[in-house]
């Protein structure tokens, strides 16, 4: 098995898209417009703790469809994601997935 470059990653990042609804906006876009719709209705309350209300919205979907594509596999799991197989066991406890 052959590790792809990093020129190959951010060319596969480059392409990843979402919902039929948007197919022609990248993932970027789709978080640029939410961040963008969230701040519009905090309505003057104060927009604390951002980044982690962020990842934890996107980081469970995003483990969840990639243990859906590898069956369950945590090693191919870990590989496709690039993070340590501990890391993976550590998120996928924590999000209560499996």
């Amino acid at each position: 098995m052959t590790s792809r470059t990093t020129a190959e990653q951010k060319s596969t990042t480059r392409n990843l898209y979402v919902s039929k609804k948007n197919a022609d906006k990248p993932l970027r876009e789709c978080v640029r417009q939410a961040v963008d719709h969230y701040f519009a209705n905090m309505n003057g309350h104060p927009a604390d703790g951002l980044y982690k209300l962020l990842i934890s919205e996107v980081e469970k979907p995003l483990l969840e469809s990639v243990m859906q594509h590898t069956g369950s596999n945590q090693v191919r799991a870990s590989q496709i994601l690039g993070i340590n197989r501990t890391t993976l066991r550590s998120k996928l406890k924590k999000y209560e997935i499996l």
